[in-house]
């Protein structure tokens, strides 16, 4: 087999990273705040540590219902990282840009479905914002599947002739 046509799947070891620096993030936000009742931790001047738990999606969404979405969003992930999987398979090992593109996007879902089996709701941390205006929190794994989808796009566009 030509090196060429080996399996995008090799990629697999950079979800893995991804998935320790968020598990690792989280284990140090959680070890030194208290969710929702620590004050913000100023890291930049538009940028604050502030641990919430997110039982819901991106912006919260959901956040209210009973539960019943955590097995959707869990469902979801795992459809999404099973997807990717199969077409960084397909995937030659030399098409970087979509197989670290899938590998972001798994390794974060990966990171964010951690959370929602191990504690019932996701950790988020990262609060960025300008003056009085915060923008929604999210962790590391929300920055990888963000950054992964971008590449994943990316990699996925046609030339036009």
């Amino acid at each position: 087999m030509k090196f060429e046509q080996r399996s995008g799947l090799r990629w697999l070891w950079l979800a893995m990273i991804i998935f320790m620096i968020d598990y690792l993030s989280k284990i140090l936000i959680m070890g030194t705040m208290i969710a929702n009742g620590s004050a913000p931790i100023r890291v930049l001047p538009f940028m604050n540590f502030y641990y919430v738990h997110n039982t819901g999606a991106a912006f919260s969404f959901l956040s209210t219902e009973g539960g019943w979405q955590q097995g959707l969003f869990a469902l979801i992930a795992v459809i999404a990282c099973g997807f990717l999987s199969y077409k960084m398979r397909q995937a030659s090992i030399i098409q970087t840009a979509h197989n670290i593109g899938c590998a972001f996007i798994i390794g974060g879902a990966l990171g964010n479905l951690f959370d929602r089996v191990q504690y019932g709701f996701v950790v988020d941390f990262l609060d960025f914002h300008y003056k009085n205006h915060h923008f929604a929190i999210f962790n590391l794994a929300d920055v990888a599947i963000f950054c992964g989808v971008l590449l994943y796009l990316f990699s996925s566009r046609k030339k036009v002739s």
